[in-house]
């Protein structure tokens, strides 16, 4: 399986389960919550959630809307240290747990938000 035929394997309603169980934990976790504005959770949910489908090959909902994902850019202004980003791959881990999407596709995502969560990385 490649990356662009996970959407394939799991449809909107895979992501769609997947960022909700994501964002279930954020609100309340003492090093992520802090960092999103609290009025805007449901638009991070919907955010991440059309990124996914776009990069792994659904509709390009994300891009019509928001352009280039420019993923650096967009989260400079959060610090993002080793503790964030830990976190952020452990709760991301625990949603995909609950999803329990077919194993590659379950491997691909695992291993595209563990280095992609190190790429985001602004602060020691």
């Amino acid at each position: 399986m490649s990356e662009h035929e996970i959407y394939g394997a799991i449809g909107k309603q895979g992501f769609q389960r997947l960022v909700a169980a994501f964002y279930r934990q954020v609100p309340s976790d003492d090093v992520l919550g802090p960092l999103y504005p609290p009025h805007d959770f449901a638009g991070a949910e919907e955010r991440l959630r059309d990124f996914l489908i776009y990069r792994f090959g659904g509709p390009q909902t994300y891009i019509e809307q928001r352009g280039h994902p420019r993923l650096r850019m967009r989260h400079a202004p959060f610090p993002v240290g080793a503790a964030a980003r830990d976190r952020w791959v452990k709760l991301m881990t625990q949603a995909l747990d609950e999803a329990q999407f077919p194993p590659e596709a379950d491997r691909i995502l695992r291993s595209f938000f563990e280095s992609t969560a190190t790429f985001l990385m602004n602060q020691p």
